[in-house]
């Protein structure tokens, strides 16, 4: 079995960064929202809160996928990445539905509202915000847990920005109406943001095969290895947002292959479709597996 190193980024100073950032903005918009009775200044506040809970249930897992295995984990807690992925898509849209009803309420009965303080504080946001998603920009690509961090601190940016053109336009106009309007497409946005996370974590929790990998593919190629005339117990996942493992039986009748025949394969695997943690077995027939039968 060849065993590839994976090398993990540290994001220790994004994560206290990032939180320190926002934990301080969330209590100046909840001052200024509470001040000028804006609507979507405390929805961006609440989006905002869930965001910090969002950094420290990922920042607990990257530490966590880090600790070494045991006799009862032989796997440690890299699953915890993906958890915290999920735990964090369902966080934002329990904080969706707290502020779709506020909005409603906004809407039956408009209170005023000081768009200038609104723009100023939301202003802020933008500059916050856009430096958080910046310090996770580099992982977004390779690291489903970091991606939930750094899409939810853009769309953050996104939406301060928002709230700063609903705030020029209340106070050019008076429309007291495009404060829960604006709510709701902040709702809408991180609904939006938040689906493909939603889904990707999911998928991965319940050991489905990783986006970017296809499984007839990695079949193909197993298959088309000289000598292989059948490949079954095929099963790709992924261990953490960072990490997918492979198990196959590759039936070759005339096996004579060494364990370098095994190392080449692994690390075709991991070059070709990015498996780190392969594991291959080798039989004369299929008949000679006691496990589940299932032809690719």
């Amino acid at each position: 079995m060849y065993t590839h190193t994976h090398i993990q980024t540290n994001y220790n100073k994004a994560f206290i960064i990032g939180i320190t950032l926002n934990v301080i903005y969330i209590l100046v918009e909840v001052f200024y929202g509470l001040m000028i009775n804006s609507m979507a200044l405390l929805a961006d506040a609440g989006h905002n809160f869930s965001d910090v809970l969002g950094l420290l249930l990922a920042w607990g897992a990257s530490y966590l996928a880090k600790t070494a295995t045991t006799e009862k984990r032989t796997y440690g807690f890299r699953k915890s990445t993906i958890l915290a992925a999920l735990f964090n898509a369902i966080l934002l849209m329990i904080a969706v539905g707290a502020i779709t009803i506020e909005a409603i309420r906004k809407f039956i009965s408009p209170e005023p509202v000081q768009g200038l303080i609104m723009m100023i504080v939301a202003g802020i946001g933008v500059v916050i915000n856009g430096i958080t998603a910046f310090l996770f920009l580099k992982g977004r690509k390779e690291d489903l847990n970091i991606k939930g961090a750094f899409l939810h601190m853009a769309a953050d940016a996104g939406v301060s920005l928002g709230v700063v053109l609903a705030g020029f336009i209340i106070y050019s106009t008076g429309w007291l109406w495009i404060d829960p309007a604006i709510s709701l497409v902040i709702v809408l946005v991180i609904t939006i943001g938040t689906w493909g996370l939603l889904r990707d974590s999911f998928h991965l929790s319940m050991d489905a095969v990783p986006d970017g990998i296809n499984l007839k593919e990695v079949g193909n190629y197993l298959k088309g290895i000289n000598g292989v005339v059948e490949v079954h117990d095929l099963h790709i996942w992924a261990m953490s947002t960072t990490e997918t493992a492979l198990t196959a039986h590759l039936v070759i009748p005339n096996e004579t292959k060494d364990d370098y025949f095994l190392k080449k394969i692994c690390g075709e695997l991991h070059n070709r479709f990015g498996i780190e943690h392969s594991t291959i077995q080798i039989e004369k027939s299929a008949q000679s597996s006691n496990c589940e039968h299932r032809n690719v």
